[in-house]
Parts: C-alpha cells; structure tokens; sequence
C-alpha cells in the first residue's frame, strides 16, 4: 500500500474504467433534467386552471435556480489539474490560485441558490400558512435546486477522475 493514500482502504478499480466516467456523466444529466423538471413542473402548475389558488410562480422564484445553474457551468469550467498547477506548467504566474477562487464563487454560488431557494420557501410559502398544493411550488423550487447542486458534484468528479486509459498529445 502506498504512502501517500489518506484511507487505509485501497481506491477500487473500476473508479478507472471509461464506462464508469461515462455514466456518471449521464447519471450527473439525468439530476440536471430531473431538477428542472421539478421546477418547471411547479411553474407550469402554478399558473394552470386547477391551482386554485392566488399564488403563482414570479421572478423571485427563478432567480435561486439561475444562481445554482450559473455555479454549475462555472464549476464545470475548471479543470482539477488546474488546482494545483505551479507557476510554470501554464502561461502567467498564480493559476492555481485563480482556479481556486473562480471553483469557490462557483461553489458560493450553487450555495446561495439553495439557500435562496430554503428562504423562497420560507417566507413565501411557509410563514403565510399555504395549503399543500400551493406549498408544492417552494418544495420544487428547493428539490430543483438540491439536485442541480448534486448533478454538478457529480459531473465534475465522474469529469476529472484519473483517466489512465487516454493518451494525452502534448506538442
């Protein structure tokens, strides 16, 4: 066993197979769909005949799921070889210092639309004491944004994994 692993447990093998990036790549799609279905099921509900009620989905209630969609694309921008590049092996000095900061507004932002998405629910939702129907469109919108947060944690660790089976071309 090697030294430098932190787990006394040996990583398994098939964390390298092609087929397993490949499905976690799918598996990360199928979150994204599934969490906007959520939402835009709740928003099309929202403004059907058989809600029955005043409330309906705004403005205010997209913005927690553009934050976490936002996150999601600038998280899956970086590249992990990048997190711990040195000066030298890419143009300009600090790379791995700016990957960092542009991974954390990424994660800060995936994390405000979720809480934004909890507060939504809250105050819009819960401390008026709606009826479940109209409750649904918060639960949605915080189920939306869970899964858009879990898809983009899963896209980016089936994305980077050790791929020993490529071959990588340098010129």
């Amino acid at each position: 066993m090697s030294s430098h692993r932190l787990f006394r447990f040996p990583k398994p093998a098939w964390l390298n197979s092609p087929n397993t990036r490949t499905a976690g790549v799918y598996f990360a799609g199928a979150l994204f769909s599934l969490g906007f279905f959520f939402f835009v099921d709740a928003a099309t509900f929202s403004r059907s005949n058989r809600n029955g009620g005043e409330v309906h989905i705004k403005f205010v209630d997209w913005i927690p799921g553009m934050c976490s969609a936002l996150g999601m694309l600038v998280i899956n921008s970086i590249e992990k070889t990048r997190l711990s590049a040195d000066s030298y092996s890419y143009s300009g000095t600090g790379v791995a210092w700016k990957a960092r900061l542009v991974l954390f507004l990424g994660f800060a932002l995936m994390a405000g639309g979720l809480a934004g998405s909890v507060a939504v629910l809250v105050l819009k939702y819960v401390v008026p004491e709606y009826p479940f129907p109209t409750l649904y469109f918060g639960i949605a919108n915080v189920i939306a944004n869970g899964l858009i947060m879990l898809s983009s944690v899963v896209l980016w660790v089936s994305q980077n994994m050790e791929d020993d089976y490529t071959y990588n071309l340098a010129l």
